[in-house]
């Protein structure tokens, strides 16, 4: 059921548009073998994060919406659609599933991102559209396609106002993030034209996040809460609950209060062109669970350290110099516990350092309160260049005990859309992310199982674990 709305010219007409035809469209090949590859990372660093504090916590909240599982893996009473809590024994309603999941999903801080948008984008698509997927049976292709369609608006958006949106303090994973979930959402579920317009209008309603979360546990329930909005939206416009036509680009709307007012007509003409936006911008996937502004710094001080043979105590001061927006998600110096530690370059240079390698182990709270990493991290200093935000680049500077210098620089991480994980290499991190989690599967031949799926469902792989 859906009401009749005004189809005018306006940006969510143009998303409802594509997005109603989209669930037809015949997929390319690399997009659906990126779709895989996201599933699996997603899935793989929300099972690493099953001990911390914050899934935890989001567990014993949705607890009284909970489904056993019984002794032989089906759910007692279990109503169709309901979704499994990902390696644990519950099943839940869709939109509660979408939450728990969202935030182990994000809570590490390893999970993928889309430079432009300055935001993770398979924490709140995957949570979602896997929470949504049991209730219409959907197979890998079909969630594939969900998934690309989001990414599109997402990125689309991205082009058009993410970077001052989130240098106003935004997290664009949520805030903007909720737009191209909802319309991921739309397309499993086969929404209309009409429908999707109101489920975009309801996703402005519930657009949230703060950067000043960052650090926080607040910061994975603002991306869990992302993914459980879109599938409350695309739900309740399934059923007939309407929004404004212009709740994105009218006065008072999504454009007017989380951008600039920004023109969105020549980036959303373009919705659904080839190349497709997951292949020309592409997916960053991460190579330490850490915030991505980490990453090219500790890629340059690995490459130090092997290079010229260092040790601690042969390196007298760090600097790190930046380009322009490069220190703005590291809100924190000298951080208090692990979770801080993911946005400190000050401590993902000392760990670099003095570890010669940065995983999963290195963000405990015991890890960050070594006596030698808190030596270390106050001989490290940041500045951030000046000039344009583009390309981006970090360059480690090392001053050693007898007065040279090494340098490095580096442009694109490893991992980056730009020198990308391989098959291989993302199949050993999804091993390292089920060992972690303490989980007794042989996680290389349950990741290799999903690269091959494609008409096959989602549901059982999903349901391993």
């Amino acid at each position: 059921m859906s009401h009749a709305i005004d189809t005018a010219d306006n940006a969510g007409a143009k998303i409802a548009r594509y997005a109603a035809s989209y669930a037809e469209q015949r997929l390319p090949a690399d997009a659906l073998h990126a779709a895989r590859r996201a599933l699996l990372d997603t899935h793989a660093c929300a099972i690493a994060g099953l001990r911390e504090d914050a899934v935890r916590i989001a567990t014993r909240y949705v607890e009284p919406l909970a489904v056993m599982v019984s002794a032989t893996g089906t759910a007692k009473g279990a109503a169709k659609g309901m979704a499994k809590l990902w390696g644990q024994d519950r099943y839940l309603p869709a939109e509660a599933a979408a939450f728990c999941n969202g935030v182990a999903a994000h809570v590490l801080d390893y999970d993928d991102v889309m430079t432009p948008m300055r935001a993770h984008v398979s924490a709140t698509l995957v949570p979602a559209l896997a929470a949504l997927a049991p209730s219409v049976d959907a197979d890998m292709t079909r969630f594939a396609i969900a998934y690309v369609a989001g990414f599109e608006v997402m990125a689309k958006f991205a082009r058009a106002m993410a970077l001052p949106h989130y240098t106003k303090g935004w997290h664009s994973t949520s805030a903007l993030g909720v737009l191209g979930t909802t319309v991921a959402c739309g397309v499993l579920l086969g929404l209309d034209t009409s429908a999707q317009q109101h489920a975009l209008g309801l996703a402005v309603a519930q657009a949230s996040g703060t950067r000043q979360n960052f650090g926080a546990m607040a910061k994975s329930f603002q991306s869990a809460h992302c993914a459980a909005a879109a599938v409350r939206a695309a739900v309740l416009a399934s059923l007939g609950m309407t929004a404004a036509d212009d709740a994105i680009d009218g006065k008072y709307g999504y454009m007017s209060l989380y951008a600039a007012g920004e023109d969105l007509t020549s980036v959303l003409d373009t919705l659904g062109r080839e190349p497709l936006e997951i292949t020309a911008i592409g997916i960053d996937v991460k190579k330490y669970p850490c915030c991505y502004a980490l990453h090219r710094g500790i890629d340059a001080m690995l490459a130090l350290r092997a290079e010229h043979g260092l040790t601690p105590d042969q390196v007298d001061r760090v600097h790190v110099l930046t380009s322009t927006g490069g220190l703005q998600a590291l809100i924190t110096a000298l951080p208090e516990d692990g979770l801080q530690a993911k946005f400190s370059m000050e401590y993902g240079m000392a760990c670099a350092l003095l570890d010669g390698s940065v995983g999963l182990a290195s963000f405990t709270d015991d890890a960050m309160r070594r006596p030698a990493i808190q030596a270390l991290m106050p001989r490290v200093s940041i500045t951030e260049a000046s000039g344009s935000i583009l390309p981006r680049w970090s360059e480690i500077t090392l001053t050693l005990r007898d007065g040279t210098e090494v340098r490095r620089r580096v442009v694109i991480a490893r991992g980056d859309a730009g020198d990308p994980l391989s098959d291989a290499e993302l199949v050993d991190k999804a091993r390292g992310c089920y060992a972690y989690g303490g989980i007794a599967i042989d996680g290389t031949r349950h990741a290799q199982a999903l690269l091959g799926l494609t008409n096959e469902p989602i549901e059982p792989w999903l349901n391993a674990i």
